[in-house]
């Protein structure tokens, strides 16, 4: 089994930053991927980024590509999502995720965190 809390959520004006975290624990070994997820409200999960273990596959959605970057601390077993000039259309719960294939499919991942809210206002 495998732990994962994400922290960092919280209300930010549009175009400012805010970066989130998600603190892996348990079986982290069986840990290739992970993934950050998020849903609007009213709307269904949508993916995000993902990383690789090492870091060497990284992808992201449209919407977040060249505003988010994603990256992680295998050492400390956390992984990041930095985020900036944030929409009002970023507003959501962000889910953190790991699984073994780098996919940006939602059934794709075994573990979920409970969820980290964030509210970008305009």
């Amino acid at each position: 089994q495998v732990q994962l809390v994400e922290s960092g959520g919280g209300l930010v004006q549009a175009g400012g930053s805010l970066g989130l975290s998600c603190a892996a624990s348990g079986e982290t070994h069986t840990v290739y991927t992970l993934a950050w997820f998020r849903q609007p409200p009213g709307q269904e999960r949508e993916f995000v980024a993902a990383i690789s273990r090492k870091g060497s596959t990284i992808l992201y959605s449209d919407s977040a590509r060249g505003r988010f970057t994603i990256s992680r601390d295998n050492d400390k077993n956390t992984m990041y999502l930095q985020m900036n000039r944030l929409k009002p259309d970023d507003t959501a719960v962000y889910y953190c995720a790991a699984g073994t294939p780098v996919e940006t499919r939602v059934d794709e991942y075994e573990y979920w965190g409970q969820g980290t809210q964030v509210t970008v206002s305009s």
